[in-house]
Order: structure tokens, then sequence, then C-alpha cells
């Protein structure tokens, strides 16, 4: 199997030349010989990569450390969980991952449009093929998984202690599905331009695959969120680390491509913007993956330097030069069939969104370049830390939340004064409620008192339009509530689904201005000792050491801290954290000792305990940080992930009649 699945991975790379060779002649000459050549060749490179996946694997689960890579990332002794998980944690590993997938959406692509938007499949099939084609290409001259050792040890170096964690096993795989869903919209945005078909048309296929990519890509970033978080041990989720932007980017630009892609559809307006959108969306992707590979970044994330980080590079240049050529030939084909009537409309509103979305964009892509330009230009490299980050892009945020409220409530073309005062009265009252009351709570941080009574607000809009839809039905129907909530989103997933991922956001913003309570604590104790605190809500806690104790298991030496917690004199509990040495298969120590978080989880707040050290026999050195509304956090990424799924689900015109809905119900929602 690993001999097949190395050879496969050159079989793979023949496969998408020619796919990439006889899909561009066969669209240029309208050949549909070599179209449909093409298209066979990309199910072949997908077949392929398959067996060049398989055959990494196998290498993996049998520790076969005459491969470089294995012998590199993992142990004789290592889980299997993560032999498996291992395939994608180092550079070349990971490069096939991206490979395998990007081949299955290809493959997925061209299966799926066999029989529509076939002027454009040509290209569309072999920008894709074109794609893979680099990525095989780098694997096989740049970075292979299957190198050999000029000699085979007796055990590997084992996995990063940081990747032995549940985590790997799904934030990596969910991103990489995120990153790479860019490439399909991509190239249909490439196909529209050199066809120049750039009607409504191409925009159905794109929003659905765009969907996909904001899907995974919001997954996975709340996975990462999490697994941060859980493993390692400053106390936060976020940090603004460049990798972290890097995934960050491309999710705005997704965002606010499927904000102004209702406007297009709608008014027929921001076609170049949607164009613009579409493609910076993948070419962030890539450069994200750039500065991940080559070493110009320092990072928790990143990959060591290589000479793959120059193929990026490449790929990247290649790309911007073909997409801004291609866009700027084309603008008199993208032209607006309508304008903007009114700045106090529902199309303003988007538009402000995305010059939001875009302008944090600008100002994450900003800092997380700024080191590599003024170490170019200066020799010296400058750090841009999280308070730049906070201080541009909390005050954007905050607008952005402000817009997710009025948005839905504001009316096509021109909106009246009688709509405003409609639409806006309740949403309104219940935001200031909403921060009054905190106020009158004892809520001074300003930041906070801004950001809830927004949430508030933009509860109050989504309450308001949940309720007149149901309302409507109700009417119309006489169904109960529950059943008419449940036919209003399956009858509109597009409008209902996205409000229900307007509902996470608030949540998400609700659960980060909750850091600004956030208390910390640095205590040393020996055992039988005990330290008292007080959270942000006022409660008294004491922790009492019950010592320390070290013991041996699975793949390493664990050094441990308990402490039985109290809450207001009541034991709530006992909360755990650990210092970890992992050896491999010989005893021999490998990486440096790893720290294990111990946390004790709650809605209000969670209590973060890390081991600093150990002194002597039995004293430990830590930190307790009480931090509020942690679990909101994972709560609000849920719901944005169950209403982008709503949003994704198939809502065919037909089978309205088929399930005995009135299609007569729609104005009426609309007008609801």
């Amino acid at each position: 199997m690993i001999l097949i699945g190395e050879l496969s991975l050159w079989v793979a790379l023949l496969m998408a030349a020619w796919g990439t060779t006889v899909g561009f002649a066969g669209g240029h000459y309208k050949r549909p010989e070599l179209i449909a050549s093409a298209e066979r060749a990309s199910y072949a490179t997908f077949g392929f990569l398959l067996l060049a996946a398989l055959g990494l694997w196998t290498a993996l689960l049998h520790s076969d450390f005459s491969f470089r890579y294995v012998a590199s990332y993992t142990s004789a002794n290592l889980p299997s969980v993560y032999k498996v998980t291992a395939f994608w944690a180092g550079q070349s590993g990971s490069l096939l991952l991206w490979a395998f997938i990007l081949s299955g959406y290809s493959a997925i692509a061209v299966w799926t449009n066999r029989s529509r938007n076939r002027e454009l499949m040509p290209y569309v099939t072999a920008t894709l093929s074109a794609i893979t084609l680099f990525f095989v290409m780098t694997l096989c001259f740049g970075s292979n998984p299957y190198a050999r050792l000029d000699w085979i040890p007796p055990d590997g170096t084992g996995l990063n202690p940081q990747l032995q964690n549940p985590g790997m096993a799904i934030h990596p795989p969910n991103l990489y599905l995120g990153y790479i869903g860019t490439a399909i919209p991509f190239a249909f945005a490439i196909a529209a331009l050199i066809t120049r078909r750039l009607d409504a048309g191409w925009l159905a296929a794109v929003r659905r695959w765009t969907l996909v990519s904001w899907f995974f890509n919001t997954t996975g970033i709340i996975l990462g969120m999490w697994w941060a978080y859980v493993e390692l041990g400053w106390g936060g989720y976020w940090a603004w680390d460049p990798v972290e932007n890097a995934s960050f980017l491309p999710w705005l630009v997704n965002t606010a491509f499927l904000h102004s892609i209702m406007v297009q559809e709608k008014r027929g307006m921001l076609r170049k913007w949607n164009v613009t959108l579409v493609v910076s969306a993948f070419l962030l992707a890539i450069l994200g993956t750039f500065i991940t590979r080559s070493g110009v970044i320092s990072s928790v994330h990143s990959f060591a330097q290589s000479n793959v980080g120059t193929w990026f590079l490449s790929f990247l240049v290649l790309a911007i030069a073909v997409t801004v050529y291609l866009v700027s030939t084309r603008l008199n084909d993208l032209e607006a069939k309508a304008e903007l009537e009114s700045l106090v409309s529902r199309e303003a509103s988007f538009l402000f969104n995305n010059l939001l979305l875009v302008g944090i964009a600008f100002a994450v892509l900003w800092g997380t370049l700024f080191p590599i330009l003024s170490e170019a230009v200066t020799n010296n490299k400058i750090t841009v830390g999280p308070p730049f980050f906070n201080k541009v892009n909390v005050p954007l945020g905050l607008a952005l939340l402000a817009l997710t409220g009025i948005g839905p409530l504001i009316a096509w073309r021109r909106a009246s004064a009688e709509n405003l005062k409609r639409q806006f009265t309740g949403p309104v009252l219940v935001g200031i409620t909403t921060g009054a009351a905190l106020f009158a709570f004892g809520m001074r941080d300003f930041g906070a008192l801004v950001a809830y009574t927004l949430c508030g607000f933009v509860t109050g809009t989504i309450v308001q339009e949940f309720w007149k839809g149901v309302g409507a039905r109700r009417r119309m129907y006489s169904e109960n509530a529950v059943m008419a909530l449940v036919r209003l989103v399956a009858r509109n997933r597009r409008r209902y689904g996205g409000y229900i991922v307007h509902v996470g956001i608030v949540i998400l913003f609700a659960a980060f201005a909750g850091l600004a309570f956030k208390e910390e604590f640095d205590v040393t104790l020996k055992g039988g000792e005990n330290y008292a605190a007080v959270d942000p809500y006022g409660n008294q806690w004491r922790f009492v050491s019950q010592g320390v104790s070290r013991y041996d298991e699975l793949n390493r030496q664990t050094t441990a801290v308990l402490l039985d917690a109290f809450r207001n004199g009541k034991r709530v509990g006992v909360i755990k954290t650990e210092k970890r040495q992992y050896m491999d298969s010989r005893g021999v120590p490998t990486f440096q000792p790893a720290t294990e978080v111990g946390i004790m989880e709650g809605i209000r707040e969670d209590v973060y305990v890390v081991l600093a050290g150990v002194i002597g026999e039995d004293t430990a050195e830590m930190r307790i940080t009480f931090n509020p509304l942690v679990w909101w956090v994972w709560y609000g990424g849920l719901i944005m992930a169950i209403g982008g799924l709503i949003v994704m689900w198939p809502q065919a015109e037909r089978r309205r009649a088929q399930a005995g809905y009135s299609t007569v119900l729609q104005p009426a929602e609309q007008k609801a």
C-alpha cells in the first residue's frame, strides 16, 4: 500500500497536468471530447491522491521509520489516534491533505455540474486542475511525504505535546475544508471572467460553495479557539497570532460576499465588488498558507522555514497577476444594472456592512504583514501585538454588530420614516433597557456596556423578525407556534438561517465582552495550604492544595497538583493541573515539558488553573484565572454553525407546491 501510494502521487501529477491542458484547450476550441477528458482526469486525480493519502496513513500506523516524515512526527509508543492525526502534523502531510481535499472538492464540483453551467465548466475544471497541479508539484519536488532516510532510526521523534490533544483530530481538517473550499468559487469566477458570462447565472453555484467554505472555516476557527484555550495555558482563546489571523481573513471576505451577493441578486448592483471578493478569499487563503509555511513569521502554529514558501509566493504572484488582468479587462461587463437610490436602504446597509468587514480584514492583514514588511525595508522586525488589533478592530466590530441589527429592518431601495419608526422602536427600546439595567446593577466598563446594549438591540431585531413571520403563518394557516416556526424557517432558509447565524454572533460578542471582567491570581501553595480569592461576580473562593504527585502514564511522565475548590463556603469540586514530560519508547525525553490546564467549567465563568512549576517536593506555583462567559463562545460558535447548515440546505422552488404550502404566503412573509 505504501509503494502504491508513493507511485500514485506521481500519477496524480500527470493527471492534474493533463486535466489543466485539455480543460483549457477544450474550452477554447469548444471540443467536447477534450472537455470530457479533462473531467475524467479530475476524477482520476482524486482517486490517485486518495491512494497516496492511504499510503502515508499506512506508513504512519505501521511506524515505518524509513520515511523521514514518519520518523519526524511519530514514535513507536505514540497512541494510534495521534499516528492518524500526524498525517497533517507536518508540512508534507498537510500539503498532501490539502491536495487530497482539493481534488475531492473538484470531483464533486465537476460531477454536480455535469448537466449545467456547461459553458463555464471547461474553465472551472481546468482552473481547479491547475491549482491541484501546483500542490502536487510542490509535494513531488519540494516537500515529498515519501522521502526516505539514509538510515532507519530505532524510534521516531514523536509528536509535539501540544498536538497530542483531541483538537488535533477535528480542528485542522475543518480549517482545511474551509480554506480549500474557496478554490471552487475562485474557479467559477475565473471561468465567468474568461467567458464573459458575468450575469447572475454563475452566482448560484458560487454562493453554495462559499457557504460550504464559510461553514467549515467558522467551525475550524471556533475549534481552534477552544484548542488554544484548553492547551496553550495562557488563559485566553484568541491572541491575534499570525496564523489565527490567516484563518480569519478568508472568513471575513466570505462573510462580506454572502451579504453583498444578495444585493446583486435583488438589484443587480455590486457586480465588480462581488467578483473581487470571491477571488480575494482564495488569494487570502493562499497568502495564509504562504506565511504559515515560509518561516517568515514566528508563531506557535507555523512550520519550519523551507523552500516551500518560495513555491507558494510564486503561485500567489501568478494568481494575483491573472486575476487582476481578467478583472481589469472585464470592467465593462461588470457594470451595475442599478444605482444606489438612498443611503437609508437595505442595500446601503449591506454596503456599509461590507466596508466594515473589508476594513477589519485590511487591518488584520496589515498588522499580520507589517513585521515582514518592516524587516524587508529596515532589516528590523517590528512586532505588532494584540493592543494594535484590539484598538482598531473592537470599534469596527461594534459598528458591525450594530449593522447586524439595522440591515434586516430597513426596506430595499428607500426606507420611509414610517417604516423606520415601525421597525426600530421595539429593538431600540430593548437595547437601551439592556444597557440601563446592567448599569443599574453596577457595570461600569464603557466598552462592555456598549457591547451589551448593542447585543440587546440586535436580539430585539431578530426576535421581532421571527415574531412577525410566525404570526403571519399562524394567521394564514392556523398553525401552532412551534409548527409555524419550523415551517417558517424551512420555507425561507436563507433569510431565517441567516438570522440564526446572527444569534450566534450576538452570543459571541456578549462572551467577548466578558473578557473585560477577567481576574488573575498568582499563588504558591504547599500541600494543605489554601488561597482565598474573589471572582468577578463577588463570589468568595477558597482553593486548598492536596499536594504534588508524580506518576507515569502512556508515553509521558506526569507531575500533577490537585486543588479542592470551595465557593461561598461550599465545596464545588477538584481542579487538576499538570506538567507532562513526553518520552519515546526508549525512555528518552522528547520536547520540552508541556502544561495541561485544569479547568472547572461553568455557564457564568471558568476557573482556569495553570501549573507554572514545582519548588522542592511539595510546593506548586500556579496561576488561577476567573474567565467569565467562556462557555458562551462555544455556544455562539455552535449556533452560527447550525445557522450556516440551515442556509446551505438545498431548497428547490418546486418543493413548495409538493409540500402543500401556498406560494401566496411569501409576499406576506416579506411584508412581515
